[in-house]
């Protein structure tokens, strides 16, 4: 049975902007939207810390009471009291792991929800806004942080309440005890508080020192093959030695600092506690309080040590959860180039052309348009013609037709569902093949052999241990990269949209193989849509429009192709 109290299944899809400005915001926004395990944390914490708090109290009155009586009925009474001080403390207490757990619990799941939903929302634009490394230490390491800070709450607020009452039981008893302890005590808490800025920084300096290496790695691992084919296997090795020494030495800083921080919370309430004894033991021998009061007062400055690094921990949990939750915000605060439009202007039914004034490019509905243009531009078209909001050399969006309706005016569901754009950027997932291609949605086998055969790739998949259903690791590492791009454009052929933009979609096969595939997409996209970016003449042969673009736009003017048809 789910807990309702802990389910996350309710997480908001997106945070509200006001509450994505900073890193406080973003946690007080966690704390908003489910607050009772954080309050039954809190409550369970109180009950857990305060009985631990009287034990010394009792202890000392049944060391009294034992002096004064003759008797030992009030001893056992004081006994059986401390006994059920303690079985109330062990109770509250697994319940306090328990409402500790789900309060981190919660923490975790809801930024985990929101980051993978930004994410997505960001989807092509999350490439060229943020860094695969950032992206990677917040959803592993700052979720970690932001669900610590969690967990520490319930804790802290009992230290704070049975430091209060030990406080004002001590002051009962013995005013200059009771003074020492709400002097002693808060300066050993604010003595710590000039060691939480240094570590901030440096944990901050170690955050991006590892979101450095973390991209660089993944760079190395996806591009192993060609630095073995070029000989620069060596010169990346080292590079990444010299950015592994820099996070160690940002790890050894921030270790440092958190190891002073670790000191101070021990030898600060040592001190306090020595003090206090020190000056109970003198006002004992004076006769001013009793013996069993300068139990209860030692008991309680021992017990006071507990708040006080409670509170240490409290101090550097939210110092790493707010350069955590700073880190998330950033990552909450990017925006799509394309957004949904307030009025959006349906598609018309049917094959669809496509259009770009400014390059004059166009490629009829239903027809196969082949575009020859200098390599450092076909990314940037390509883009242009298969994603609405890209940015232009003018500054403005593209104006980019699809069926007469600019892109940037047409509904975002409906759009990714009739245009699709596929280059030798594209990633493979891991999951099996068979889930890789059909993307989760229900194909056919049919459709998917069907697919496979246009793009050559049958024989990828029967040389698998299990065919289709073999599973394939995240970016196909173990495939060679004409067997990553032909299954790449097998996934886009079984998408089966009304219009697809492929870019270089053979430029890692052999000719023969090239071949087999142009003439086989060519018959299976047949009466759709179809934009090939490619100077193949292989491709050139089975166009049905062609555009060759100049290689530089012409100066205070749009860049204009000259059509050719086939």
């Amino acid at each position: 049975m789910t807990n309702r109290l802990f389910d996350a299944s309710a997480a908001p899809a997106v945070v509200p902007e006001a509450d994505a400005r900073g890193p406080w915001a973003y946690l007080w926004w966690l704390v908003r939207i489910r607050p009772w395990p954080l309050v039954l944390s809190a409550l369970l914490g109180i009950v857990w810390m305060v009985p631990l708090a009287l034990v010394p109290l009792v202890i000392g009155r049944a060391v009294d009471e034992a002096g004064r009586s003759a008797g030992h009925t009030g001893l056992y009474l004081w006994a059986l009291l401390a006994l059920g001080l303690g079985i109330v403390q062990a109770l509250a207490g697994s319940g306090l792991i328990q409402a500790a757990v789900g309060a981190e619990a919660h923490a975790l799941s809801y930024t985990h929800r929101v980051l993978m939903r930004q994410i997505v929302r960001l989807g092509a634009t999350l490439r060229g806004k943020a860094r695969s490394g950032d992206v990677v230490a917040s959803a592993a390491g700052d979720v970690e942080s932001i669900g610590n800070a969690f967990e520490v709450v319930g804790r802290t607020v009992g230290a704070v309440i049975a430091a209060i009452l030990v406080a004002v039981a001590l002051t009962t008893t013995s005013p200059v005890l009771g003074l020492a302890v709400l002097i002693g005590v808060p300066a050993a808490v604010l003595g710590i508080g000039p060691l939480l800025r240094p570590l901030q920084e440096r944990d901050e300096e170690q955050r991006e020192q590892m979101g450095n290496a973390t991209s660089q790695a993944g760079d190395i691992v996806a591009g192993l093959r060609i630095l073995r084919g070029i000989g620069g296997e060596a010169v990346f090795a080292e590079r990444f030695r010299r950015t592994s020494q820099e996070v160690r030495r940002a790890g050894v800083s921030a270790g440092r600092m958190e190891a002073w921080l670790q000191a101070a919370g021990v030898l600060l309430p040592g001190l306090v506690t020595v003090g206090i004894l020190w000056l109970g033991a003198r006002l004992a021998l004076n006769g001013t309080i009793t013996v069993g009061e300068l139990v209860a007062f030692y008991g309680a400055s021992a017990f006071l040590t507990l708040p006080v690094s409670t509170a240490t921990e409290a101090a550097e949990t939210l110092s790493l959860a707010k350069v955590a939750a700073g880190r998330v915000c950033t990552l909450l605060r990017l925006t799509p180039e394309a957004a949904q439009p307030a009025h959006p202007e349906p598609l018309p039914a049917g094959p669809l052309s496509l259009a770009d004034p400014e390059t004059g490019v166009t490629a009829e509905a239903g027809l196969l348009t082949v575009i020859a243009c200098p390599a450092d531009r076909t990314t940037d078209l390509a883009d242009r013609l298969g994603r609405p909001g890209v940015p232009t050399a003018s500054g403005g969006t593209s104006a980019v037709l699809l069926g007469g309706v600019p892109l940037d005016r047409a509904d975002l569901t409906e759009l990714r569902s009739r245009l699709l754009r596929s280059g030798p950027a594209d990633t493979l997932f891991s999951g099996t093949v068979r889930e890789e291609l059909t993307a989760g949605t229900d194909r056919s086998p049919e459709a998917v052999d069907r697919a496979l055969f246009a793009a050559d790739a049958a024989d990828v998949a029967e040389a698998l241990p299990h065919g289709l259903d073999t599973p394939m690791d995240e970016g196909g590492r173990a495939l060679s990269g004409g067997q990553r791009q032909r299954l790449v454009l097998a996934r886009a052929l079984l998408a089966d949209p009304d219009v697809l933009v492929l870019e270089d979609p053979t430029a890692s096969v052999d000719a023969h193989t090239e071949a087999r595939v142009v003439e086989r997409v060519a018959a299976l996209r047949a009466g759709r849509t179809t934009v090939v970016f490619s100077d193949s003449p292989l491709w050139r042969g089975v166009a049905d429009r062609e555009a060759v673009l100049d290689p530089v736009p012409l100066p205070g003017g749009p860049d204009r192709s000259a059509g050719v048809p086939s």
